[in-house]
């Protein structure tokens, strides 16, 4: 049996998959400096962690979030 934290983003809305292409969701897991978010202080559960750092940094990749800020 695995435990889901209930504040996690992602399974409040119960969203399956993160998609790389909703810049306005992923800046909510991006720092001011531009650094992704650790999950204790996002409370994003583990699952959807590895899926969000995957899309945040395919949407780097796309130029759709900046890598640095200047």
């Amino acid at each position: 049996m695995r435990i889901v934290p209930e504040n996690c983003y992602f399974c409040t809305k119960n969203l399956r998959d993160i998609d790389y292409k909703d810049v306005d969701v992923l800046q909510r897991f991006v720092s001011a400096q531009a650094k992704i978010l650790p999950p204790r202080k996002t409370g994003v559960c583990a699952k959807h962690q590895r899926q969000l750092s995957r899309a945040i940094k395919r949407a780097r990749f796309l130029a759709l979030i900046p890598f640095t800020t200047r």
